[in-house]
């Protein structure tokens, strides 16, 4: 069995997966401390995270009458992510398997969410993923298990952090992305003619800040923020996000198919994977173009510890070693760069 510990950023999270793939039990805790800052605070994150882990750690175990000794390896993400969150889970992780005399995997938070698909899907490599989270904005080709190619990402901010910022421009609260998908629900996406940044670069790389600062500007030029202009605003937004998704897609995956890829599968993973709107232009996109599209069950879309043990557990089958001295890294950067 795999004890896992996710806390890269406001989650925390703790997993038990057996070898067979079997999640025997799983908790996450949203700290929603945040909101009131507008955003995650570093600090606070990290001590929470202690707090937190001191009461679901013993409870996993009491759920499942598993006892730490009974525990085969332990593993925690060790990066990318807020520097206080990856030491504190990690060092519980590290500590636990030092204390039981078992082997620690370190595993990339990246990597977790890439491989999350496979839990539910029968996926043929290699495959194309978008990583869509807070901090990343991501085009991989997945070759294999450990085999991460990085065809394009944000040059700025991340689309989930786009989706915050014009949350908090709304006086919508945080987290941004439910938000104002729901205030979408009610709006006409096309109210606000937003820009499309980059869109006739011949580039895989994505660019969000100047919708925002679009966003912000159309903010200062109303008299009266009502519920119709939040509506009309989070519609004409989500939209936009959604094109330049989906024009990065198709046009990854014809370059793809020029340099002689066969690509079957499309997969979203990553917190924002889970907005709706996005999910059925991906279904539609993959439909119309003959790709099976894919995505990680419900509650393995955010961070989670689910994800984290089961790249371990894909990382053991595949005899990669164990590292008990890997330092934690914020930065931990996960491919090489594949220039189409």
């Amino acid at each position: 069995m795999i004890f896992a510990i996710e806390t890269s950023c406001d989650e925390t999270s703790v997993a038990i997966l057996s070898f067979q793939g079997k999640l025997l039990s799983h908790i996450v805790v949203n700290q929603h401390n945040h909101h009131k800052f507008g955003g995650v605070v570093p600090e606070i994150a990290s001590r929470a995270h202690l707090q937190i882990l001191q009461s679901i750690i013993p409870q996993v175990f009491e759920e499942t009458k598993i006892k730490v000794k009974d525990i085969d390896i332990f593993c925690a993400t060790c990066g990318p992510g807020l520097i206080g969150g990856l030491l504190v889970g990690s060092t519980m992780a590290k500590s636990m398997a030092i204390g039981n005399n078992k082997p620690f995997y370190p595993i990339n938070h990246l990597e977790g969410h890439i491989l999350s698909p496979l839990v539910s899907n029968k996926i043929n490599f290699p495959f194309l993923t978008l990583l869509l989270t807070g901090g990343h904005t991501q085009i991989y080709l997945v070759e294999n298990i450990g085999n991460y190619k990085l065809l394009g990402e944000t040059v700025d901010d991340a689309v989930g952090e786009s989706f915050d910022k014009v949350a908090k421009l709304l006086g919508l609260g945080y987290p941004g992305g439910p938000l104002i998908e729901k205030k979408a629900l009610n709006g006409n996406v096309d109210s606000f003619k937003l820009p499309h940044p980059l869109e006739f670069k011949k580039t895989l790389n994505f660019s969000f800040s100047g919708i925002k600062t679009a966003v912000n500007l159309l903010v200062k030029k109303q008299r009266r923020i009502d519920e119709k202009i939040k509506n009309d605003i989070s519609a004409s937004f989500q939209n936009k996000i959604i094109e330049i998704l989906n024009k990065r897609t198709t046009l990854a995956l014809k370059l793809l198919k020029k340099k002689g890829y066969n690509i079957k599968e499309v997969a979203i993973v990553g917190g924002v994977a889970a907005n709706n709107k996005i999910n059925e232009s991906f279904k539609k996109l993959c439909e119309e173009n003959n790709y099976n599209f894919v995505f990680p069950p419900q509650n393995m879309c955010g961070d989670n510890a689910a994800m984290i043990a089961w790249a371990c557990l894909q990382q053991y089958k595949k005899n990669i070693k164990p590292d008990l001295n890997f330092k934690e890294d914020p930065r931990w950067s996960l491919s090489k760069i594949l220039n189409l």
